[in-house]
């Protein structure tokens, strides 16, 4: 264990992640990626130090309230001239060939 962080992954750790994520780490990676995964550990132990005792759960970061809006009708329908577009229409449907019998 690094003692510069309170959480630390060693050699035998990255391993067992390894090969349970079934990753190929070379051995000539190893070092290199140890290193950074206990960087990435010491950043959460900086963070982990903040004193958050009198911070409210939020369930988001900005104080935004949703904007509700009537519901209106503003373009209306177009039926009419898209049934007039069909090869066959009767008033309300398109016509079409039966194809199940």
């Amino acid at each position: 264990m690094n003692p510069a962080y309170k959480m630390s992954i060693n050699r035998k750790e990255l391993e067992e992640i390894a090969s349970l994520a079934q990753l190929n780490i070379p051995d000539s990676q190893v070092r290199e990626i140890t290193d950074s995964l206990n960087q990435v550990m010491g950043m959460i132990d900086h963070i982990n130090e903040a004193d958050t005792e009198a911070v409210e759960p939020m369930s988001h970061p900005n104080d935004a309230e949703q904007m509700i809006r009537q519901d209106e009708v503003v373009d209306g329908s177009h039926k009419l001239e898209l049934l007039k577009l069909a090869a066959q229409a009767d008033e309300d449907h398109y016509l079409v060939p039966k194809v199940i019998d």
